[in-house]
């Protein structure tokens, strides 16, 4: 009698150690998975940072680029110091421009900030 009541006992641990393996299985599933989810905000930062900071400098500084490369003389330019001028010699790597009546300054393509659009007043 004692083997009747053995032969069930040992088919249900049977089934329920399946179980646990199923179960333990999808637990180490989701355990790699909240890896991936722990990245996620770090992620969307990223893609935000460079969708909303980085991408336009990017575009702005290659505009700068392309009208710094378009001068001519006679062009109203502002420099990163302030200065507003016109240029009056266009050389490789700088531009001779005339700020006042008298004053030549040569400054570097580099040191252009952007064009002056404002036409010129006259006093």
């Amino acid at each position: 009698m004692v083997r009747e009541l053995a032969a069930p006992v040992t088919s249900a641990w049977d089934t329920a150690g399946k179980s646990f393996n199923k179960m333990h299985t999808l637990l180490i599933l989701f355990q790699g998975l909240g890896g991936l989810a722990q990245l996620l905000p770090l992620v969307l930062i990223i893609a935000v940072f460079y969708v909303l900071l980085i991408r336009p400098q990017q575009k702005r500084q290659r505009q700068l680029q392309e009208t710094v490369a378009s001068l001519k003389i006679g062009d109203r330019v502002v420099t990163n110091g302030g200065i507003i001028g016109v240029i009056t010699t266009v050389r490789d790597s700088s531009f001779l421009i005339r700020s006042a009546d008298k004053s030549i300054i040569e400054i570097a393509r580099t040191a252009i900030a952007d064009i002056d659009r404002e036409p010129e007043k006259s006093a």
